[in-house]
């Protein structure tokens, strides 16, 4: 911490010694969007050669002191969505305006993920995407993730129905995935497998994906990767409120989604407000008919201030996540293969002969008793100013996640599983002014948690209190056509937690946590807690433009991940997810070397770009079904798996393609294509050559190929300016690599499903915005299918059927209507 204060008053000293050369003149100037001549806030103004800078305001104002001399100067101006521009600063002018285009070529996007500054993705060796707000909003799917996985090759989702989906990144999910909202980790119990991210899916603005180990700059839990998603920001509207409105239907399960924005601000200071409300039926598949407990009722509101100045920004966000979840468990008539519903308490339940599941209940909006509410508050700040000639970051953020899942048929208000998380986010970063092409920064960032069990009946994992506290430098060095950039970091996580006490009550035959001195009758479910882990990461990358058009990039990270704390210390049930997890307290951190190599290229008529990695893990942790001696599965509590967690080598290589046609000579058209494949090892002895008993690693995508086609037809019609027809064919090859041991995981056959849609954009009235109307067909041809990344595959109770299938299908046709009415 001293040197990180040491170097922080060297840039201040710097920055006085360069403001003493007098007499200076001011250089002014305003930044807007070429097509539609707004203002464009948040750019970063370079001068070429120096180390002076400035940011554009909320009205694309800025201001710079240069030394007034006769030499003509560069401005470097770049901004996030745009294509970056050069400006030449002559002595006579004092005054400039720049218009920026949005960028139609990817490589020229300015991407903020995994980096200290705004950086061209051409110039950044880690494999990146970004994902913009057009692509999110026309993207009709069940929830952002669904819509992220479908832009982002490499990108995927385990679920667990429509509404909850779980990200992976080349084969790696749950706690080796970092999700972010606004540059703050999310912390909500992610180990968990029965809920999705908290979010407001109709704020995001923006998404980045970071496809390889990003610990560098987020330390443990982003060893896979980082899925970043930026809300929508304040912006100046010259002081009139401007309304946003978004509203969605979808017919397979009768999602009904509305969404209402309020925003307003100035020069200085400026917010937006807004409110979002879900809910959806059971969803509905040919096989299965309409899936029990699928059904959802979420609410959300956000809130966000923003002060732009000369010298920097600064967000401040509130915001609210209410979601009433069904908890599907799949049991069904033998003979009839129907849905049924739990009535009986564990222990009197006998799950192969429940009561038929009534249709009016398959269709209603009303959930079961049997769900689970999961509520998350935010509130955070991110600031940004210059500071001498160096820039200062400032991030803190408090968190809460309270979760219930409600599995007592008996007493539908006692929750069985009842759990708070608290967690204070912070980040400090100062990067240094650039010399000899070297740009320089330091960092510290971390987390303090809490979690506590409140009154539940079950307990899979104890109380505990987490810190985390990581270091790091990243340096950059970039000299005509060639970019090194690297780093390296140190991490410390420490657990505690006290001897944690089960009774059972004898007037309910539920368990409840007690405490000393009153543990007479009760077992020590989890003994004390005192572990530490530490890390160091590392990251060496390097990128060579051949031309703005074409870029050769190549990249070794080491990433670290702390095991979380289901893996070393559950043993319990988690009544949502119908599992008994067991961890083991003598695991170690897993360490990763990763290598990616990989080409983009964009032309006038293409882009291109492949993208190969391979991941060696130490340390990994996996889960097995647990079988006694004689292959027979263990059963410790009657209706639910039990799975153990278990540490060994692991391997992950494949390759991600991209491919897109949009000749210029036909205007509008767009023919796009990705091949993905990700192969996973187990690398342990015990496993060598074992094939699908152990060989392969659980929840590995199978090869996909995805390819589009898509036609913009432009209008002069004063109510109609554009319409663009759209289809997309998504092939999964079948998964015979498969994680076979115990039954852990089954064989899965392939599957294409072809989607078509059009969107136009419909204007209502003179100096009103336009209205974007989305009408898109998914699963056109009510394919019955299985992935084997979802969840509910292997929801089923009994060994044999008499129509031949097992677990449960995914969704069938889904037609989607969605409106969105912008600021006007």
């Amino acid at each position: 911490m001293k040197l990180f204060l040491l170097l922080i008053s060297l840039g201040l000293t710097e920055g006085r010694v360069y403001a003493q050369p007098s007499p200076n003149r001011i250089i002014r100037g305003l930044v807007n969007d070429a097509d539609t001549h707004k203002p464009i806030s948040f750019g970063t103004i370079k001068v070429a050669g120096q180390n002076k800078g400035a940011l554009t305001d909320a009205r694309g104002q800025f201001s710079l002191a240069m030394k007034t001399d006769t030499l003509v100067h560069k401005l470097i101006i770049s901004c996030i969505g745009y294509k970056s521009d050069t400006l030449l600063i002559r002595p006579e002018t004092a005054e400039y305006s720049i218009s920026l285009f949005a960028n139609t070529s990817t490589l020229n996007e300015v991407v903020v993920t995994g980096v200290t500054r705004g950086t061209l993705l051409r110039q950044n060796p880690v494999a990146i995407l970004a994902i913009s707000r057009r692509a999110i909003e026309t993207t009709a799917s069940s929830n952002i993730i669904d819509a992220l996985v479908k832009n982002a090759p490499g990108l995927n989702a385990v679920k667990t129905g429509p509404n909850i989906s779980k990200p992976f990144i080349r084969g790696l999910g749950y706690n080796r995935v970092l999700t972010l909202y606004d540059g703050v980790r999310q912390e909500g119990q992610q180990w968990g497998d029965e809920h999705g991210i908290e979010v407001d899916n109709y704020n995001i603005d923006r998404a980045e994906v970071i496809k390889g180990p990003a610990s560098l700059m987020y330390g443990s839990d982003a060893l896979a990767g980082v899925v970043s998603m930026m809300p929508a920001y304040p912006k100046d509207t010259e002081g009139k409120i401007k309304v946003g409105i978004v509203s969605e239907y979808q017919s397979n399960n009768r999602l009904l989604g509305e969404s209402v924005s309020l925003a307003s601000g100035g020069s200085r200071w400026s917010w937006n407000l807004r409110g979002s409300l879900r809910a959806a039926t059971n969803y509905q598949n040919k096989i299965d008919g309409r899936v029990y407990n699928t059904g959802f009722s979420e609410r959300t509101a956000t809130a966000m201030l923003g002060y732009s100045g000369r010298h920097g920004y600064s967000r401040f966000g509130a915001s609210l996540y209410d979601n009433l979840q069904g908890i599907p468990d799949g049991s069904r008539d033998s003979l009839t293969r129907q849905f049924t519903r739990q009535v009986a308490e564990t222990g009197l339940d006998d799950i192969k002969n429940r009561p038929i599941v009534p249709a009016s209940e398959l269709t209603s909006y009303r959930l079961s008793p049997l769900h689970q509410r999961i509520q998350h508050y935010r509130l955070h700040t991110n600031n940004h100013y210059q500071l001498g000639t160096g820039e200062l970051d400032v991030l803190l953020a408090f968190q809460q996640n309270v979760r219930r899942e409600y599995n007592h048929p008996t007493q539908p208000n006692q929750a069985g599983l009842f759990v708070r998380l608290n967690t204070f986010n912070y980040g400090l970063r100062y990067n240094l002014p650039t010399l000899a092409n070297i740009s320089s920064t330091i960092g510290v960032n971390g987390m303090y948690q809490s979690n506590k069990n409140k009154n539940g009946t079950a307990f899979p994992i104890p109380d505990y209190t987490l810190f985390d506290v990581g270091t790091f430098v990243f340096l950059k060095w970039q000299v005509d056509k060639l970019t090194f950039s690297g780093g390296v970091r140190y991490d410390q996580r420490q657990l505690r937690g006290d001897d944690f006490y089960v009774r059972s009550v004898p007037q309910t035959g539920f368990d409840q946590h007690v405490t000393l001195p009153d543990t007479a009758g009760a077992t020590l479910q989890f003994p004390r807690l005192h572990q530490s882990f530490t890390g160091i990461s590392m990251s060496a990358g390097m990128t060579y433009e051949f031309s703005e058009k074409l870029a050769l990039k190549a990249n070794i990270a080491r990433g670290y991940r702390a095991p979380s704390i289901t893996e070393i210390a559950s043993n319990g049930l988690d009544p949502g997810a119908h599992i008994v997890y067991i961890g083991n307290r003598n695991f170690k951190p897993e360490f990763s070397l990763q290598e990616d190599i990989g080409l983009t290229a964009t032309f006038p008529d293409v882009n291109f770009g492949v993208s190969v990695f391979n991941n060696y893990i130490q340390n990994y942790i996996s889960l097995s079904q647990l079988v006694d001696d004689k292959g027979s599965p263990v059963v410790i509590v009657a209706g639910n798996k039990t799975y153990q967690y278990q540490q060994a080598s692991a391997q992950l290589y494949g390759f991600e393609t991209q491919f897109s046609l949009h000749p210029t000579t036909w205007r509008g058209f767009s023919f796009d294509n990705s091949i993905t494949v990700v192969y996973g090892y187990n690398r342990g002895s015990r496993y060598s050559d074992a094939g699908v008993n152990g060989e392969y690693l659980p929840f590995i995508p199978p090869l996909r190929i995805s390819t589009g086609v898509s036609q913009q037809l432009s209008f002069k019609r004063q109510w109609l300016s554009d319409i663009t027809v759209k289809a997309d064919v998504d092939y999964s090859a079948k998964q015979d690599r498969y994680m076979g041991l115990n039954n852990t995981e089954t064989p899965t056959g392939a599957y294409t499903l072809v989607n078509a849609g059009v969107d136009g954009l419909i204007h209502i009235g003179q100096n009103r915005p336009a209205m974007r109307l989305i009408f898109q067909v998914n699963n056109v041809f009510d394919v019955a299918y299985q992935s084997n990344l979802s969840r509910l595959k292997y929801f089923d109770y009994f060994t044999q059927s008499p129509t031949g299938h097992f677990g449960i299908y995914g969704m069938g046709r889904n037609v989607c209507l969605k409106m969105i009415i912008p600021f006007n």
